[in-house]
């Protein structure tokens, strides 16, 4: 059984409507289904507002899921409220974006990461404060920093901060939304480097959501590739960006830059913008803008299926065997 079971989760925040018209929603999740296994980090990627962090959110139960099951360790979480849902929370935590905003101001580092050890932990005050100081130095800072404020440390650090608050109450699994987005590439290279220590050590998983391809690939042992609110496409990482059998995980591909020879293929250009998710193409939602689209495509919506002789490597694309560079480099010799 694997850590964390998500099947057809699904989002929608009303967006108003006319005086004679139905109401009408944006479909931020419109059907997310995925495992992600003890001790393994699974990558997210996708353009802004593909419903990247809402997926996050959702998740860690930030936001209220309008349908689909959240099981952790075969506990449905999804439908918990109150009491039930603050006693779950120890088991699963998130590190936010932003440095800068997911610290309080007021509060020193001690203060912040003491609230969740209060919370949680059952600690004693004298206990908690050496809590606070091991976590400090886990994730590379002394115990000292500890009477600082937020607004002493830099944005590397303050990360650190955060992720040092994420594991104070020892969770199964974090959701690391964008955490190194906001950072200067140096400093992002040593977060991963530090979430990558802290998962040997602790055995803890994440769900990593980035938008950097290059990075995602590094930390990740699988990667899924999310487009309007669905997974278009999710494999092992390496075979995934190496071969690619979605045309939109193509294109995102094709603009990230390489120096891996023979990664580069040229830019693909994509037509058109991002679909509104308040009224989603029907068929295949990439249809509109793939270079690949068929009639079919823009009538019958693919399902996400595993790919034959690609265990694990699972495309949405009514095409994916002729999107696959393999398949093309087989067909040319025949």
């Amino acid at each position: 059984m694997a850590l964390l079971e998500v099947r057809d989760l699904k989002k929608h925040y009303a967006a108003g409507a006319s005086w004679f018209g139905p109401k009408r929603f944006v479909k931020a999740l419109d059907g997310v289904g995925f495992d992600l296994e003890a001790g393994e980090t699974l990558g997210l990627v996708g353009e802004s507002g593909c419903g990247k962090s809402t997926l996050g959110r959702a998740i860690v139960r930030l936001e209220d899921p309008t349908a689909g099951s959240i099981k952790l360790e075969g506990q449905e979480i999804a439908s918990l409220h109150g009491a039930e849902l603050r006693k779950m929370r120890g088991r699963f935590q998130m590190i936010f974006q932003d440095p800068y905003g997911s610290l309080n101001p007021r509060m020193t580092i001690h203060a912040a990461i003491d609230e969740a050890l209060a919370l949680h932990s059952g600690l004693n005050t004298k206990d908690r404060s050496a809590k606070v100081g091991e976590l400090l130095e886990l994730v590379g800072l002394k115990p000292e920093h500890a009477k600082r404020h937020p607004h002493q440390f830099s944005g590397g650090q303050r990360q650190r901060v955060g992720i040092a608050r994420a594991l104070a109450v020892k969770p199964k699994f974090i959701v690391a939304d964008e955490p190194v987005s906001a950072l200067d590439v140096s400093v992002q290279a040593q977060i991963v480097n530090l979430l990558q220590d802290l998962q040997a050590k602790t055995g803890v998983s994440f769900l990593f959501i980035a938008h950097d391809l290059a990075v995602v690939e590094h930390i990740s042992r699988r990667i899924m590739v999310m487009y309007l609110g669905k997974i278009a496409e999710s494999g092992p990482s390496a075979a995934l960006c190496h071969d690619p059998c979605h045309p939109y995980t193509k294109a995102l591909l094709s603009a990230a830059p390489s120096l891996v020879p023979g990664r580069k293929a040229g830019r693909i250009i994509l037509e058109g913008d991002v679909p509104s998710p308040v009224n989603p193409p029907s068929g295949c939602r990439f249809n509109p803008r793939c270079p690949m689209r068929q009639p079919v495509c823009g009538v019958e919506e693919p399902v996400l299926r595993e790919l034959k002789g690609r265990p694990g490597h699972f495309s949405a694309c009514h095409f994916a065997e002729q999107v696959s560079s393999l398949a093309a480099k087989a067909s040319s010799k025949a």
